[in-house]
């Protein structure tokens, strides 16, 4: 081997040398540039804004059970009106007969059961003379006396019936409230099953009602009463308290309705107005929390990046709230382990780091 050949090798080893070197400090560069931080349980808050709607505590729609014509209207829309108080009165003569006629039956029938009731209980007197009544006899006086006295029952309760129907014809409110609408006038026909003839709202106090995205169904209120506005008030603020929830998620939107009680006394909010609800919600338990950069979302999973022995290792999650610059996550992991603060499906699974 000669001098050149020998100062050759002497080269490449020294070239390969220097190229092992570089590449370990460019892999060490890498690995301290990676930064994480420990995984552990907060109490997870979130402070939503949804819209909302205001209902009425009551509301009936009043429709007339006989058919009949107007004949006097006592209330008109926006009228305040009390329980029982009469709204208006129909007018149909065929019932009016009807109930005339129950009342002559009746009477007919009373008549005819009273003679009957007499003429048995003489019948029974007579028979304590041996031999004065026969058997037969008092066998059919007997049973006449009872088929008029059901004949008499039946008659009452067609009276009942009638006055009933007649009492239809005078409409009168279910409970304290304010007239809305109203579909009819003077002289009006009316016919069960049409339009209803007014509708009536309770709203001294109402009904706000929010539609809870899936996500937040499990948290709770950090307090029992909410503040919404309206935007005819939109500078004044509302309270509300909550009162129940439907326990049901709607398929079609994924939301839970929730239902929270307005005092309206001075009639300020009204039925039907859009509000905006703003309240923070709080898990009943501990969740782990992590920044928004530490998931990595493609179109085949979400998972983090968990430092175990040294190496990357990637780890399922699901998401769960998401607050400002945080996220609430669910996954098989344990609190005080690492996680890449920044991470990227770039970094794959098995690669060796060192913690910065």
């Amino acid at each position: 081997m000669n001098r050149l050949t020998v100062i050759s090798i002497s080269a490449a080893f020294l070239f390969s040398a220097c190229s092992e070197k570089k590449s370990e400090t460019a892999t060490t560069i890498v690995a301290d540039s990676v930064e994480v931080f420990t995984l552990k349980k907060e109490t997870v808050t979130k402070a939503l804004a949804l819209p909302a709607e205001l209902h009425p505590w009551e509301r009936a729609e009043v429709y007339a059970k006989v058919q009949g014509y107007v004949k006097e209207l006592k209330v008109d829309i926006g009228d305040k009106v009390r329980r029982n108080e009469v709204l208006l009165i129909l007018d149909a003569p065929e019932v009016t007969a009807s109930y005339a006629k129950s009342l002559a039956d009746l009477q007919a029938a009373q008549s005819i059961y009273h003679t009957s009731l007499d003429t048995y209980r003489r019948v029974v007197n007579a028979s304590k003379e041996k031999g004065a009544v026969s058997d037969n006899e008092m066998a059919r006086m007997r049973n006449q006396m009872l088929a008029d006295s059901a004949s008499y029952e039946a008659a009452k309760a067609g009276a009942s019936a009638n006055a009933q129907l007649k009492n239809y014809l005078v409409i009168r409110a279910a409970f304290d409230g304010v007239v809305t609408e109203r579909n009819i006038d003077l002289g009006t026909l009316v016919v069960a099953g049409q339009k209803p003839m007014f509708v009536l709202e309770n709203i001294a106090k109402l009904r706000l009602r929010v539609a809870i995205p899936e996500t937040y169904t499990a948290a709770i209120p950090q307090s029992p009463s909410i503040s919404f506005s309206v935007d005819a008030q939109p500078y004044r603020t509302y309270e509300a308290k909550l009162t129940r929830k439907s326990n049901q998620i709607d398929t079609r939107t994924r939301t839970e309705l929730w239902e929270f009680e307005v005092m309206n006394a001075s009639g300020e909010l009204k039925s039907g107005m859009y509000a905006r609800a703003g309240f923070n919600l709080q898990r009943t338990e501990s969740s782990f929390v992590v920044p928004h950069s530490a998931v990595v979302t493609n179109q085949e999973r979400s998972f983090v990046i968990s430092v175990r022995d040294g190496k990357t290792a990637w780890v399922d999650v699901r998401s769960g709230i998401g607050m400002k610059d945080k996220v609430e996550i669910f996954a098989d992991l344990q609190e005080g382990e690492k996680l890449v603060s920044k991470a990227t499906d770039e970094l794959k699974p098995g690669t060796a780091i060192v913690i910065k």
